[in-house]
């Protein structure tokens, strides 16, 4: 039996119905005011776009950031996490209640998200991945790497190391079992470190699954930096318009989103029927789930791609579209995260924190939280939880439907403002639509 995430895991009742449709109707009605707003001031010679793109700079902060001080103390915490991580990894004991599956499947893929909406790039500062290849690059002796990182494979690595590690949390049968879980994380960070060492920061920046993740989530967050590096303050999708074009991008975000959509549809009822049918073997129904795993991207990639090359374009060819338009792709990425991983996170994440306590299983209390009860608040509060899904999604919505609008606007022709962005907008439409409905049928 295959526990959710590898840690169990509790099934949230479905959306109701009147959730869902009051949700579909919300996001037509606010992407077609979007669309009308932002053409008609674009045909009236207005510049649309992100207020303040440059951002409010920080500077006293900024020093405080970017001091060497400020720099050693998260990379110390990094590694002091690190070291936690290889204590449990080969001393703790070999059952659920071991703190890293929780670490790694709760705090660290799910945690992402919120951390990096709110704080920025939080997995760059304690990476012990980019620590270590710092101390190499050090010890060595110069400060460029043996070789230059090939820049058409922009993001592709990143995309296949997150989806090896979808893999190994939603797939893999034995993902509750302490050995495969330590093998996966000791090849990761092997190839980290010397993909690091070869190339240098670039390799992490773009190979790095947890890195390239929680870089894109925190391009929804209120820190930025100026094409000099000083640290400013912008607005989410200002810093959203940040983001480049850059080989993969399009593979990253599909993945991300494919994989979370997999995610709810194997809860479903229509899922549970196919994989738990008596006529079919484990190793069929593993071959399934396999299959399915890497469909999904592939479709979400292909309705995305189909939606934005459809859009009308004035000099950039259609082609190029995908990858300028990506970055729409992320509010959505987070909104559908926050929706359906609210409640796991919250109650698994407690869970964690009281085993973390008791790494080895022998009644220890390190934190003060062995005998900290886990807070069941979204199971009883049913309500409230599908009221924070909803808005969830259609913040996300939002977000990304104004960001392609303005992507778009960038590159369409003024005789293409509103029929161009139609594709584009049914494409948006549909992926929150059918976000809604995998939340009704799970």
């Amino acid at each position: 039996m295959i526990l959710t995430h590898g840690v169990g895991g509790r099934q949230d009742l479905p959306l109701p119905l009147e959730y869902v449709i009051a949700g579909a109707v919300l996001a037509l009605l606010a992407s077609f005011a979007l669309l009308v707003v932002t053409t008609k001031r674009a045909a009236a010679g207005e510049v649309v776009g992100v207020r303040n793109a440059r951002g409010w700079p920080v500077p006293r902060l900024g020093r405080v950031v970017d001091s060497p001080a400020w720099t050693a103390l998260w990379r110390v915490v990094g590694m002091l996490i690190f070291a936690y991580f290889v204590l449990v990894a080969f001393a703790g004991s070999d059952n659920a209640n071991n703190p890293i599956f929780g670490m790694t499947y709760v705090w660290l893929w799910v945690g992402l998200v919120p951390f990096s909406l709110v704080f920025g790039r939080v997995y760059k500062a304690i990476s012990p991945a980019r620590t270590i290849v710092a101390g190499l690059t050090w010890l060595r002796g110069t400060g460029s790497p043996p070789l230059r990182f090939p820049a058409r494979l922009g993001y592709w690595p990143a995309s296949l190391t997150l989806l090896a590690f979808a893999w190994m949390e939603l797939v893999y049968p034995e993902n509750n079992y302490l050995g495969p879980l330590r093998l996966w994380l000791a090849v990761y960070l092997a190839v980290m470190i010397l993909g690091g060492a070869l190339f240098g920061e670039e390799f992490l920046e773009r190979c790095d699954p947890f890195e390239v993740y929680s870089s894109l989530m925190a391009r929804l967050s209120v820190w930025g930096r100026t094409s000099g590096g000083n640290l400013v303050l912008r607005t989410p999708l200002g810093n959203l318009d940040t983001l480049r074009p850059a080989p993969g991008l399009v593979a990253v975000v599909s993945v991300l989103f494919g994989t979370i959509v997999y995610d709810s549809y194997r809860e479903s009822p229509q899922w549970l029927q196919i994989v738990q049918n008596p006529e079919i073997s484990g190793a069929t129904a593993y071959l399934i789930n396999n299959i399915a795993l890497i469909a999904l991207p592939l479709l979400v990639a292909g309705f995305y791609c189909a939606g934005t090359m459809m859009t009308g374009v004035g000099d950039v060819p259609r082609r190029a579209l995908p990858a300028e338009l990506a970055p729409s792709l992320v509010p959505i990425i987070a909104g559908y995260v926050v929706a359906h991983y609210l409640s796991y996170f919250w109650e698994s994440g407690l869970a964690t924190l009281r085993n973390a306590s008791d790494p080895m299983g022998v009644g220890a209390d390190w934190f003060g939280t062995a005998d900290m009860p886990v807070s069941y608040f979204f199971a009883y509060h049913g309500t409230l939880l599908a009221v924070i899904k909803v808005t969830a999604v259609i913040v996300g919505h939002v977000l990304g439907v104004w960001s392609a609008h303005i992507r778009a606007l960038q590159v369409l022709p003024k005789e293409h403002l509103v029929i161009g962005q139609v594709p584009l907008l049914i494409t948006m439409v549909g992926f929150t639509v059918g976000g809604l409905y995998l939340l009704f049928a799970a």
